[in-house]
């Protein structure tokens, strides 16, 4: 009996590799010579690194430029020649105290400080979550970091932020470090925005950073100038690409810049893992998230392990701390079964705290019944 167990964190109370600690456990409990195949998911955002570090990976810890230019902490993952990076931890909102947000003069330069730091280290795979970001530059800090300069009618050199860059007439790539055409850079996004308009990286994202309305247009207009002058030095005009608006706009940057893509998340992270062949011959897949709802079937990790597994055959389960009725027949013609986490009615607070054992408990009530223990 081999079961894949693939699960997504419970988001303030388990990571990833706990969930799937637990759900191996409650399968044990009922078969106890089951082999169980942990592999912790994550959809490209906040909980990637963690996932990855979970099963092996190395952490990498450097010192790199916050969102506003103060220095932080900042981690990534490596696992032989790959390197899994979020953006969140150099240049996320969570680094920032609400008072102090400014997509005016936030930006990514510490996130291209990380990059560089991975092809130091030799990548020839970078995966890049870029949920959770502070900023509106248009990715600028980070081409910034890799060599990349913005100059003004003078030549002179701007700082990459949306402040100054308003003053942006050229952007000059001839030092932008040549490593970069040759590593494969692979971008989680899970959102179609485009970089520009009423649906772009301004307008939409933009107030969750601190943009009061004059912003959202101050921001949108310069966005608008960067990607003129990016077009120009790159030969690639990818402003209306489906997703580069997120993240302000570091994938599109990016994109233009090096060739890199912008994918699921979720799709990112099984590849990395090697998740398809992993299915190949298992008996059942289980997989979970903290809440199991409508955004579930837009690219969250159930959804990507379930479409997988349906490709190797294999059926799923997947564990919810909740699970809205509304969505499980959609999930039952993916081959789904849902089963939430929690025996009955409780205070949020005490069903978070007791995750670890809900999950057992329910895996090893869908062993009896699958496997008749």
């Amino acid at each position: 009996m081999r079961v894949v167990v693939a699960p997504d964190k419970f988001k303030g109370s388990l990571d990833a590799a706990a969930v799937a600690a637990a759900l191996a456990a409650g399968l044990r409990d009922v078969v106890p010579d089951a082999i169980c195949d942990p592999v912790p998911m994550a959809d490209g955002g906040d909980g990637t690194v963690a996932a990855f570090l979970a099963s092996g990976a190395v952490v990498r810890r450097v010192r790199v430029a916050g969102p506003l230019g103060d220095p932080v902490e900042a981690t990534y993952a490596r696992e032989g020649t790959t390197a899994v990076v979020e953006m969140a931890t150099a240049s996320g909102l969570g680094l920032l105290r609400r008072r102090r947000r400014d997509p005016r003069l936030a930006t990514t330069y510490g996130t291209g400080e990380l990059l560089r730091d991975a092809l130091d280290g030799r990548a020839s795979t970078i995966v890049l979550g870029i949920g959770g970001s502070a900023t509106v530059d248009g990715g600028a800090g980070a081409l910034a970091a890799l060599g990349a300069r913005f100059l003004d009618a003078q030549g002179a050199v701007l700082v990459p932020v949306p402040a100054a860059l308003v003053a942006l007439e050229r952007v000059d790539l001839s030092d932008l470090d040549p490593r970069l055409a040759g590593v494969d850079l692979a971008i989680a996004c899970d959102v179609d925005s485009p970089l520009l308009g009423p649906n772009g990286a301004a307008a939409v994202y933009g107030p969750q950073k601190g943009a009061s309305r004059a912003d959202v247009a101050f921001l949108d207009g310069v966005l608008a100038r960067l990607a003129d002058a990016l077009a120009a030095a790159s030969g690639h005009d990818l402003r209306a690409l489906p997703g580069a608006g997120a993240a302000g706009g570091l994938g599109w940057a990016l994109a233009s810049v090096c060739g890199a893509r912008l994918e699921s998340g979720v799709a990112l992270v099984a590849q990395v893992r090697g998740l398809a062949a992993r299915l190949v011959g298992a008996d059942a897949c289980w997989t979970g998230e903290g809440r199991i709802d409508a955004q579930t079937l837009r690219g969250k990790v159930v959804a990507g392990v379930a479409a997988l597994a349906r490709q190797a055959g294999v059926p799923v389960v997947a564990f919810g701390g909740s699970v809205d009725p509304a969505v499980e027949p959609a999930l039952r013609e993916r081959g789904v079964r849902c089963v939430p986490i929690v025996p009955g009615p409780l205070p949020l607070r005490t069903a978070m705290r007791e995750t670890a054992a809900n999950l057992r408990a329910a895996a090893a009530r869908v062993a009896a019944l699958t496997f008749g223990g």
